[in-house]
């Protein structure tokens, strides 16, 4: 199993995780996939932006967030949201974890957020705007994991 894994919560944007997918395969992360998907993993985008790393990748389905969290509740979770406090930059990561990213439009839930408050994260990021791309702020959360890890496995 994967040290670094990334989820995506309820992901709509096929181009997003294709590209999510697209990082995962070259840093050798695992994707979880919570459902319900704003798409079908079958998508001709999603697979565009993936490219042909689709067979290099390590994926597991999930039915919904609840489901996800029954089987990896005990793991080390990092929770990213504009409406956390600290920011990315202030944890250190343990070598086995797991980065969660929710959906473009409205993120992880707020309760979520709010249940988990030291392990809840941002990426610091000017006030009047709203957020970054979902693929830009994975790629950003990735190798930060990464770089504090020596990037074990990459050159």
């Amino acid at each position: 199993m994967a040290d670094l894994n990334i989820v995506l919560v309820e992901p709509e944007i096929p181009q997003n995780t294709g590209n999510v997918a697209r990082t995962c395969a070259v840093t050798g992360a695992a994707l979880h996939l919570v459902k319900p998907m704003g798409f079908e993993i079958d998508d001709r985008k999603l697979k565009r932006a993936g490219l042909d790393y689709w067979d290099k990748l390590d994926i597991t389905y999930y039915d919904s967030l609840s489901d996800f969290l029954k089987v990896n509740g005990d793991e080390h979770l990092f929770f990213f949201s504009t409406k956390a406090v600290k920011t990315h930059f202030s944890v250190v990561y343990p070598k086995r974890c797991f980065i969660v990213f929710g959906k473009e439009t409205a993120g992880l839930p707020a309760e979520l957020i709010r249940q988990n408050p030291s392990r809840s994260v941002r990426i610091p990021m000017r006030d009047e705007l709203r957020c970054l791309n979902l693929s830009n702020s994975v790629a950003i959360a990735a190798y930060e994991v990464l770089r504090q890890h020596g990037c074990p496995g990459l050159h």
